[in-house]
């Protein structure tokens, strides 16, 4: 599905649907003719597989959420007539919210909750370099603020990114 395009001088807007709430993609035209990539918050849980059209994820399992985040910004980018893959661009900057684990509670369970939130600290972080490893080889790794919040509206969801990225059009 190709997106809906808004040009405004050297911005770009990519939304879909007539009354979009934001942007997928907002490209800003730089002056040596690379293009500023910024990509919406998504996370892997419902709203990457419902742009993806795939199963929901549903439950924490940042192993597969961390990869279809990645997937979707990548069809965005097609959709957009941007470029054909994700390895196409450079990212500077990931943000990522991270949730607290959604079982077992930390009240009747203290010692389960702190493995849980281990495990999901450890599976985050080996999803996040095993994507940039396997599919981005040649780039380098952007720069990641993470920042732990209770919750967020997706409940199946570990994490939630947004990101800044860059298409040179000299990559040497």
């Amino acid at each position: 599905m190709a997106l809906s395009v808004k040009k405004r001088g050297k911005i770009t807007y990519y939304y879909e649907g007539e009354e979009s709430v934001l942007s997928s993609l907002v490209s800003e035209q730089q002056p040596d003719g690379d293009l500023k990539i910024y990509f919406a918050g998504l996370t892997g849980g419902h709203s990457a597989t419902s742009v993806l059209k795939l199963d929901t994820v549903t439950s924490m399992q940042p192993e597969t959420e961390v990869p279809l985040v990645f997937k979707c910004w990548e069809k965005w980018l097609q959709d957009a007539g941007i470029c054909n893959s994700i390895a196409d661009v450079d990212f500077v900057e990931i943000h990522a919210f991270g949730a607290q684990p959604k079982s077992p509670s930390p009240i009747a369970d203290p010692a389960g909750y702190r493995k849980e939130q281990e495990r999901l600290r450890v599976a985050y972080a080996k999803a996040y370099r095993g994507f940039f490893r396997e599919h981005c080889p040649e780039n380098g790794l952007p720069a990641r603020f993470t920042v732990h919040v209770v919750d967020f509206p997706d409940e199946a969801a570990s994490y939630e990114f947004y990101g800044v990225a860059l298409l040179q059009k000299n990559r040497s």
